[in-house]
């Protein structure tokens, strides 16, 4: 199995800890894994009280935010550029010297 060109994570961080670590965290991964990061994101206050920070993206192989949705419902589009996963790899070829 070769690397993969998308990365799906859905999740629920708080709003404490969004705020800090949410779009670092996805940007690190999008740029580690040289693929596309989608991460769907549940945001506002929820029944019990408890606030999540929302903020889903999509975010591009060089960790550049595609497309993002700041607030309350709705949907992220955005396009993945195969082409562009390919240059990325071949200009910065970390994938190959991983030792899994």
């Amino acid at each position: 199995m070769g690397p993969c060109s998308l990365i799906v994570v859905p999740a629920a961080f708080t709003h404490t800890t969004g705020k800090a670590h949410w779009e670092i965290l996805l940007r690190a991964r999008a740029i580690e894994n040289q693929c596309y990061v989608l991460a769907s994101a549940q945001g506002g206050v929820h029944e019990n009280g408890r606030q999540t920070w929302g903020q889903s993206m999509l975010i591009d192989p060089w960790g550049t935010i595609v497309a993002q949705l700041p607030e309350g419902e709705g949907i992220v589009v955005g396009d993945v550029a195969l082409d562009q996963i390919a240059k990325v790899r071949q200009q910065l070829p970390a994938l190959n010297h991983r030792c899994l």
